[in-house]
């Protein structure tokens, strides 16, 4: 029983750090997408993420095609700015898949036209100066919904 986390080309480190950090703590799966503007081995993605990096179940694609390949397209959920649908109207079930977009750049063009009706977004103040929220803050809170909606796996 697990929630899969998927971070698409991830850019900033210490966001990473404290997804995988989340995911480990809470038994969720951490995927990420390459390419990464990083090395995972990188000091601030381990700072951030703790001495849990040993406890954390992490999957590593070479690319998206990779990840699709393997997963396929089922039980997909794709956070974006760009969507008009909330998170909490997930119905979020064991093994899904909640998959986050790169910090500067967000989902490609094609997620966008293939999986339109998949995609979902947190509320926030509408503003063209405030894009969006930090992108291991936004995990969190998708995260813990999806948890909640599963009776957080009899987690302690």
């Amino acid at each position: 029983m697990a929630i899969n986390i998927v971070l698409y080309q991830p850019e900033i480190p210490p966001n990473t750090g404290n997804i995988a950090r989340s995911c480990a703590i809470t038994g969720s799966k951490l995927h990420l997408i390459k390419p990464l503007g990083f090395s995972i081995d990188d000091k601030h993605v381990k700072r951030a993420g703790l001495d849990y990096w040993d406890m954390l179940d992490l999957e590593v694609h070479e690319n998206e095609a990779a990840f699709f390949e393997k997963y396929g397209d089922k039980n997909l959920f794709f956070l974006t700015t760009k969507a008009t649908r909330y998170y909490h109207e997930c119905h979020f079930q064991d093994e899904c898949f909640i998959i986050f977009g790169k910090e500067t750049a967000g989902l490609p063009s094609w997620i966008h036209e293939q999986y339109a009706d998949r995609r979902f977004k947190i509320p926030m103040k509408v503003d063209e100066r405030l894009r969006s929220l930090n992108l291991s803050n936004a995990a969190a809170i998708v995260l813990y919904e999806a948890l909640r909606q599963n009776a957080y796996f009899n987690l302690g």
